[in-house]
């Protein structure tokens, strides 16, 4: 997701809450600088690419070679400075997301979830925000969509840990967004048909700030 306008070392486990929530607000900056310091950034997959359109693998080996992927995720979120990064987004078909995004009460989130699922939420917790969205793999173009501004999504962490990511706001968003991602679909296939064609149309328009994968 865009932001608005030798043995590998596997990264420690995350603390939850009295809820069970990963607190994904910890050591944010030295988690991040890590995985980016042991990865090596990739390019981005844009739409197009059959990758990104069809649901994705699950995970079910969790170990180095996994490690070195959400490493080299961070280092490709970092390169195109997005606040969420999809596996299929530098052309890897598993489903694994990482992301380091803040809410929108400022607090920052930075974590890797496998095999997501997002919970369906009560009605009384379905309050829609049409806010702004772009995505590294429609390189500069932006839309308006209405998302619930709040999320639950469960599944597990590097190592195969169960775990549950909760948010609001933009980070809400965030969760979506990747988790739509890795089932094979973008953020523009929500969007009309009319709104669809000029985000694609502001993607013909514009020049990507990171180096990405041009389909054939």
């Amino acid at each position: 997701m865009a932001q608005q306008d030798t043995e590998h070392e596997h990264a420690g486990v995350l603390p939850v809450d009295d809820e069970g929530f990963v607190l994904d607000t910890e050591d944010n900056a030295a988690r991040e600088e890590a995985a980016v310091a042991r990865g090596t950034a990739r390019p981005i997959t844009v739409v197009g690419n059959p990758v990104l359109h069809k649901e994705c693998k699950d995970v079910t080996e969790f170990g180095d070679e996994l490690a070195q992927l959400v490493d080299d995720m961070f280092a490709s979120q970092r390169a195109a400075e997005g606040v969420g990064l999809a596996a299929n987004q530098i052309g890897v078909d598993l489903k694994v997301f990482v992301y380091d995004c803040p809410d929108d009460d400022g607090a920052r989130h930075t974590g890797v979830v496998c095999n997501p699922v997002l919970q369906e939420l009560p009605a009384d917790r379905r309050r829609l925000d049409d806010g702004n969205e772009g995505c590294l793999s429609v390189p500069t173009a932006y839309a308006e969509l209405a998302r619930p501004d709040y999320a639950v999504v469960t599944g597990q962490d590097e190592k195969g840990n169960p775990i549950k990511v909760r948010g609001t706001g933009f980070f809400a968003r965030c969760l979506q967004h990747e988790t739509d991602h890795l089932y094979g679909y973008l953020y523009i296939d929500r969007l009309s048909k009319r709104e669809r064609k000029d985000a694609l149309k502001q993607m013909a328009e514009g020049t990507p700030r990171y180096e990405v994968v041009p389909n054939d």
